[in-house]
């Protein structure tokens, strides 16, 4: 058994971590709120958004399609790996290494090349795969305008052929302890064509086709900006749980360390005792 010194220590030291981790707890629970208020609001618009372009893109009559809803065979792929600058939010980078790993195995017959968001993705990523672009100053400032940035490089690089595809894998947000992680492709934008797909009861002012070239890269931008939000929330969510598990491991470890310190303690002084009574019926022999 170690003795008392150690065992204080050791108290002492795991008690620092868990006002550590409490603290942490507390911080990511306030950011969360605000994270999720975030992209709760955005969803809605971003997947009306999607849905109006790809209903507009499936009635368009034109023979000269958009640039970014031209459907080519697959050689090159883009794919945007969304992770986290920092860690100790439990499985949230993990899980999006694990899935750019899978998605490159699944496609091999495809060339794909990452374009990584979040310093723990890219450091993990760019010792196993080929990083054509990395971006970790976007969570420090998480604007439409900054991530608008981003999107407009790789549509350029769709637009002049570089790739035949964009996709992009990251954290949807659920609730707090859960994160879902999805797979999406941004470009190019596949048009919905049903039965019921018209735009003969509709009046365009302007054209159909103007309409289109200009929400098409706002969309594209807007899908960009949701997964980042998404990813965000689901940051905050992940390092919340995390440090509230590792709060209360770190609260049963310290009570067990407190019990075998009091039975340490206990042992020594029932020795003391044995010695001192020992030591007088000696002396009284």
């Amino acid at each position: 058994m170690a003795n008392l010194k150690e065992i204080r220590n050791r108290i002492a030291s795991v008690s620092s971590t868990m006002q550590i981790t409490s603290a942490m707890k507390m911080v990511s629970a306030a950011k969360l709120k605000k994270a999720q208020d975030a992209i709760t609001a955005m969803r809605p618009y971003s997947d009306k958004l999607t849905e109006l372009i790809q209903n507009l893109s499936g009635s368009l009559d034109g023979d000269t399609p958009n640039p970014f809803t031209q459907v080519r065979p697959v050689n090159k792929v883009l794919l945007v790996a969304v992770t986290s600058n920092r860690g100790l939010c439990g499985g949230f980078n993990s899980n999006i290494i694990k899935a750019v790993n899978q998605y490159v195995a699944d496609h091999s017959n495809y060339e794909v090349h990452l374009l990584t968001l979040g310093k723990k993705g890219d450091d993990i990523l760019a010792k196993k795969h080929s990083v054509a672009l990395n971006n970790n100053r976007i969570y420090d400032e998480l604007t439409f305008a900054n991530s608008s940035e981003i999107a407009q490089g790789f549509m350029d690089s769709f637009a002049n052929k570089e790739y035949d595809k964009v996709e992009v894998i990251y954290n949807s947000f659920k609730n707090a302890a859960t994160q879902l992680v999805l797979t999406e492709t941004i470009l190019p934008i596949e048009a919905e064509v049903t039965e019921t797909t018209s735009a003969g009861d509709y009046l365009f002012e302007p054209t159909q086709e103007e309409i289109i070239s200009e929400l098409l890269p706002k969309s594209i931008k807007m899908q960009l900006y949701k997964a980042l939000r998404d990813s965000f929330a689901s940051e905050h969510g992940a390092r919340m749980t995390a440090m509230h598990k590792a709060t209360d491991n770190a609260t049963e470890l310290r009570d067990q360390l407190k019990l075998t310190y009091n039975k340490a303690r206990q042992a020594a002084i029932t020795n003391e005792i044995l010695e001192i009574v020992g030591g007088a019926e000696a002396l009284n022999g």
